[in-house]
């Protein structure tokens, strides 16, 4: 199908001049949809479907200002997160928006993605949020500090803050969180009696897990919410230490790691694989589930910074599975069973959105965050489980044997 354009009614002479300028923006965007389809509606009164050459996902986006795709073109993901807080662009439902792009993201190349000039200053700007001692724990209390009250209102009753594993998509959240938690503690490979270090305790779901079944776990953090809520659980065998991965000392007989890896950045991939090596008597394993991005896209990912990085997890980084398992590797931990379930992901995003949209129209939501802050949150949310749908964005667990 071919991009179609209707005929405008008539327009000022300002958006006369400047809107061919745009619409040659958008004939990019037509070539690089060659899956799925957007169809837009455009400040000059113009409405026009964007790609269709071949089935996929449908979105509809209302182009308010221009300048929305000057934002996208010249700052990527986080200009036009800032067009969508300014009103440039609105959609009833943006989460096709991001899987399109996702889904085409060979095709589209750089047309959405930061300019130098941004990308530099955006570096710049996140290299201050370097994950060193000081500043992975500003780094965590950024986002994991927000306060207990504030995510126990749309997480499950077991507080974990990770992809769940679905048996089906109308499963309980808390049962398909359970699933992950069951699958992550049998690949440290651990019985009763013996001891596991868990690094990024979260609340102490997978802790819990593992006292059930007589496991000991000592549980490492840098958020103060979540060791005092751990603390306060008091479960048999479990310790909880406010401590940097690097400083952890002992053998274990088993490691876990829950979605943590994203929070230590690739220039402390050697440490974290140095700590699991360390920490791990001979034999052990060392069970990680981690969220990774396409190894097509890791270069332009490394080299600019995104939305998430900027307003969500400052410091984080997602995973490149090649470069992170050749790390591993020359640690002496050798990856085995790997297994991925992105839209896994998706589906868990998509019912933490709607617990938290519940938590919002019932005002049950801390009062200290303000619709700025929950347009920003539910944002975050559609753009992650976009991402996981559009196939770019990944989830594996994979077992480390300390060989």
């Amino acid at each position: 199908m071919d991009a179609a354009t209707t005929r405008p009614p008539p327009a000022d002479l300002g958006s006369r001049i400047v809107a061919p300028l745009f619409h040659r923006i958008l004939d990019r965007v037509d070539r690089g949809l060659v899956t799925g389809a957007i169809e837009a509606e455009l400040p000059d009164g113009t409405r026009r479907l964007l790609g269709g050459h071949e089935s996929g996902p449908f979105a509809a986006v209302r182009v308010v200002r221009w300048r929305a795709l000057w934002r996208l073109v010249s700052a990527g993901s986080i200009g036009w997160y800032e067009g969508w807080e300014a009103g440039d662009w609105t959609s009833p439902d943006p989460v096709p928006v991001f899987d399109l792009f996702m889904r085409n993201r060979a095709e589209l190349g750089d047309v959405a993605r930061a300019k130098r000039g941004a990308r530099l200053a955006a570096r710049l700007f996140h290299r201050l949020r370097r994950n060193d001692r000081g500043g992975a724990r500003r780094n965590v209390a950024a986002h994991y500090d927000l306060g207990n009250d504030f995510y126990r209102e749309w997480l499950d009753e077991t507080l974990t803050y990770s992809s769940a594993r679905y048996h089906a998509p109308d499963e309980p959240l808390a049962e398909a969180q359970g699933r992950k938690l069951a699958a992550i503690l049998a690949r440290t490979g651990t019985s009763a009696g013996q001891r596991v270090l868990e690094i990024g305790c979260g609340w102490g779901s997978f802790a819990a897990a593992a006292a059930a079944a007589g496991i000991g776990v000592h549980a490492l953090t840098l958020s103060t919410e979540q060791r005092d809520h751990v603390a306060a659980r008091a479960l048999p065998g479990v310790s909880v230490a406010l401590c940097d991965y690097r400083d952890v000392t002992g053998v274990y007989d088993g490691v876990a790691s829950i979605e943590m890896v994203e929070a230590v950045g690739p220039d402390y991939w050697p440490a974290y694989c140095a700590t699991l090596a360390r920490v791990l008597q001979s034999g052990g394993r060392a069970a990680l589930q981690l969220i990774a991005i396409a190894d097509d896209v890791w270069d332009a990912y490394a080299g600019g910074v995104d939305f998430i990085q900027r307003y969500i997890f400052p410091g984080g980084s997602l995973v490149s599975v090649s470069r992170f398992r050749a790390i591993a590797a020359a640690h002496g931990l050798a990856w085995q069973d790997e297994e991925r379930f992105g839209l896994d992901y998706a589906e868990t995003l998509l019912e933490w959105r709607r617990r938290f949209d519940r938590a919002a129209a019932e005002g049950r939501l801390p009062a200290r965050f303000d619709e700025q802050f929950q347009r920003l949150w539910r944002y975050y949310l559609m753009y992650c489980e976009g991402g996981f749908r559009g196939g770019g964005i990944d989830v594996l667990q994979v077992t480390l044997l300390k060989e």
